[in-house]
């Protein structure tokens, strides 16, 4: 599966206006650890190795980074093997892997989040354990013939309530960088020439 998504920042009004009718899926914590190793060889490549709650995951852009880009689509892996098998890794436990290619945790952020679904969507609102709050709106496609649709199909749902108009918010992980390790931030901005 595909995932596409919007990220947003919401004013009360908004969150209030989108949440309304929704249904409330529920509220979670988790706590991710991103991994990537002293030249940021895969977060330059908008490529996102992290463990939640003791799982890991590894996250594969599908659409180029650029100031134009409307929505994010992710292909995800998280079953350890298909991880290991993507970074032709075999017959190793990931957490060798990890030691072996020098990935080490360059952060990590404890989220709560609240899920909601509505109109066939689903909306996470997310607060993070360093100040910073985010929206998105998500929808999961089994096939990249369908993302642009899909895209549409966020950008016309979020218009509906007033929302959309700014076209790149930074993720979670991108917002703590910026104000926990510049460096970092200032090599993905290069890399990604934004």
């Amino acid at each position: 599966m595909i995932e596409v998504e919007k990220k947003l920042i919401l004013t009360p009004e908004q969150e209030k206006a989108l949440v309304e009718g929704a249904e409330f899926i529920g509220e979670k914590k988790f706590t991710d650890t991103y991994f990537d190793d002293k030249d940021f060889s895969l977060t330059i490549k908008d490529i996102w190795l992290r463990e939640r709650d003791g799982k890991y995951e590894l996250k594969l852009p599908m659409n180029k980074l650029s100031e134009s880009r409307v929505s994010d689509q992710y292909r995800e892996l998280d079953v350890e093997d298909d991880i290991l098998a993507h970074f032709g890794a075999r017959g190793i436990n990931i957490k060798d892997f990890l030691t072996k290619k020098g990935y080490l945790p360059f952060c990590t952020i404890t989220t709560t989040r609240r899920k909601y679904k509505k109109d066939g969507f689903v909306i996470d609102l997310d607060v993070m354990d360093f100040g910073y709050t985010l929206a998105e709106i998500e929808l999961m496609v089994d096939d990249e013939s369908k993302i642009k649709e899909a895209t549409q199909a966020i950008i016309n749902f979020a218009t509906k309530y007033g929302i959309g108009k700014e076209i790149l918010v930074r993720g979670k992980v991108l917002e703590y960088l910026r104000r926990k390790n510049p460096a970092h931030f200032q090599a993905l901005m290069d890399a990604w020439k934004l």
